[in-house]
């Protein structure tokens, strides 16, 4: 079996050939709780954009991805800020998932050699170590994938040194159309056991009529 190739699956269910969401993130830090609720849109693995709804604060910050780059827009200064490559591995929106991860997820294929490192009647364990020249963070990632419906129970983020790092969980795995997606996935911070990020989809389909004029820098800042 392909390993390259079930990963890719794994990483586009989310996406389709386009989509929107309605998506509600709590991020718990070792100082504050925060809820968010947020609107996105997606097309194919390049362009993504998404809009804070609440809280009221809050409403109207954006994030634009395009290919490898990424914008946030600021409301209150009306102000679009690139987001320069040293600040990649910063926190997105506050919580535990990065501006990294919004970029690289959809190229992780590209970027990683994969391989089986062991499998039961249920689940896939699948090893990515980075390709020579790759410029990543991650020094492995281990894809803990269910067989039957092709979902992920759980990935692991390891350091340059071999350390696990971080952990992503998903569950709440429900039929939208043709496709079996998790409909909420758990962010874990290994070295803060007490802090943690869930991202849960409320509303989500696919197909939608957008294209990718939708995905620029005027629409960034149009509520």
């Amino acid at each position: 079996m392909d390993m390259r190739q079930l990963i890719r699956e794994v990483e586009d269910q989310y996406m389709g050939v386009s989509s929107e969401a309605i998506m509600v993130m709590q991020v718990r830090t070792a100082h504050w709780t925060r809820t968010t609720e947020m609107h996105a849109w997606s097309l194919g693995r390049d362009h993504f954009l998404v809009r804070i709804l609440a809280p009221a604060k809050e409403r109207d910050v954006a994030t634009l991805k395009i290919g490898r780059e990424v914008w946030n827009y600021l409301p209150k200064v009306d102000r679009t800020i690139r987001i320069p490559p040293s600040m990649m591995g910063g926190s997105w929106m506050g919580s535990h998932i990065t501006n990294n991860d919004l970029v690289k997820a959809a190229h992780i294929d590209e970027d990683y050699d994969f391989r089986l490192l062991a499998e039961d009647a249920q689940t896939w364990t699948i090893e990515g170590l980075p390709k020579p020249n790759a410029a990543v963070i991650w020094g492995r990632i281990v894809y803990r994938v269910e067989k039957k419906r092709r979902v992920p129970v759980q990935i692991d983020y390891f350091d340059e040194e071999g350390v696990r790092v971080r952990s992503i969980g998903f569950d709440r795995v429900t039929k939208i159309g043709n496709r079996q997606i998790p409909l909420r996935m758990r962010v874990q911070p290994l070295d803060q056991p007490d802090e943690q990020t869930v991202l849960e989809y409320r509303k989500l389909r696919f197909d939608v009529d957008i294209d990718r004029t939708f995905f620029s820098r005027r629409q960034l800042r149009m509520p």
